[in-house]
């Protein structure tokens, strides 16, 4: 039988993509919603819910972009001068937010200082996230086999829609986190400050799957034309009951629930993202199989990418395990 290399690595980078999204989505959703946090004993206890494992979530960025260069150098070579100043205010935004984290528990002198850095940091990354992800899909101007557009061509209404979004969607997820991992009056909080960003992401999911379709021809033909409609049409279905049950969780209290459900909105973008681009990693220019490597150096970064993928999984999970249950009060530093 024969497996399609390229199929694979683009599943991979896909998986690193939504894994980032999971690990790193909430703790720069506590720091969009840090500044809601009382000052004192409920911001330390946010800090400390994510203090064990924040700091390895990047490793599925690295994957992602490491991987997107090696297996499709073509698709790097084009998007990445296309989206140069949001990547790199990602990347400030994400060195913001770690020596902030850092810096609050060893200079406290200055707390509040490493407070507003905590909350920028976050706030940049999770917006530069967004605007890069809208510049990928309004398209990129491609002529032969390189970025032809402008410096400033992934600044748009959509961009920065997409990024607001981004932004309010990761604040769900941290205040979902800070419900699971937080009782008394933390999770309280959390439990208010989720009611409020709950109806944000959704009209800002809506907006976003209102605005795609009429970026390029052929996303409106992958969703609403025969038979495509009838696999795309279970997108729609699937959010409006997870919707449901994230509304009933929220509702009943549930501690898990609520943040898991948050996790399966995103998935469900994910899924969203992946119909409306698929085959193409530059939309309408770019297919996976025009940008990717030879299949022997997709083989031999497999053979290697089987072995690291599962040791990431297994010591990111031990460190979940370990530090299960309720954050308490003697802080993790």
């Amino acid at each position: 039988m024969n497996i399609d290399l390229t199929i694979v690595w683009a599943f991979i980078i896909a998986f690193a993509v939504f894994a980032y999204v999971v690990m790193d989505g909430f703790d720069l959703g506590i720091g969009i919603i840090f500044p809601a946090l009382g000052r004192g004993a409920e911001r330390d206890k946010a800090m400390n819910s994510v203090a064990p494992v924040w700091d390895g979530n990047e490793t599925w960025l690295v994957l992602g972009g490491g991987g997107l260069f090696a297996a499709f150098p073509l698709a790097y070579a084009i998007i990445l001068p296309a989206i140069y100043p949001p990547i790199i205010a990602m990347l400030l935004g994400l060195v913001l937010r770690g020596v902030a984290f850092e810096g609050r528990w060893r200079d406290p002198s200055h707390q509040p200082f490493w407070d507003f850095a905590f909350t920028a940091g976050s706030f940049v990354a999770a917006f530069a996230q967004g605007v890069t992800l809208g510049a990928l899909l309004q398209g990129v101007e491609v002529d032969g086999r390189a970025y032809a557009g402008g410096w400033l061509d992934w600044l748009s209404a959509y961009s920065v829609l997409t990024g607001i979004g981004t932004v309010i969607g990761y604040g769900l997820l941290g205040s979902t986190w800070l419900v699971m991992k937080t009782e008394g009056v933390v999770q309280d909080h959390a439990f208010r400050m989720s009611w409020k960003l709950f109806p944000a992401t959704l009209i800002a999911l809506g907006a976003v799957s209102l605005y795609t379709p009429f970026l390029e021809g052929e996303y409106w033909n992958r969703w609403f034309t025969f038979p495509n409609v009838l696999f795309s049409a279970q997108v729609p279905v699937l959010v409006a009951l997870i919707t449901f049950l994230l509304y009933r969780a929220l509702k009943k209290r549930r501690d898990y629930a609520p943040f898991l459900l948050t996790l399966a909105l995103f998935l469900l973008g994910m899924i969203g993202l992946g119909i409306s681009m698929f085959p193409y990693v530059v939309p309408d220019e770019v297919t996976i199989w025009d940008a990717a490597t030879h299949p022997s150096s997709q083989m031999f970064m497999l053979v290697g990418t089987l072995f690291i993928v599962p040791l990431i999984i297994g010591y990111t999970g031990w460190a979940y395990w370990v530090f299960r249950g309720k954050v308490g009060d003697e802080g993790y530093h």
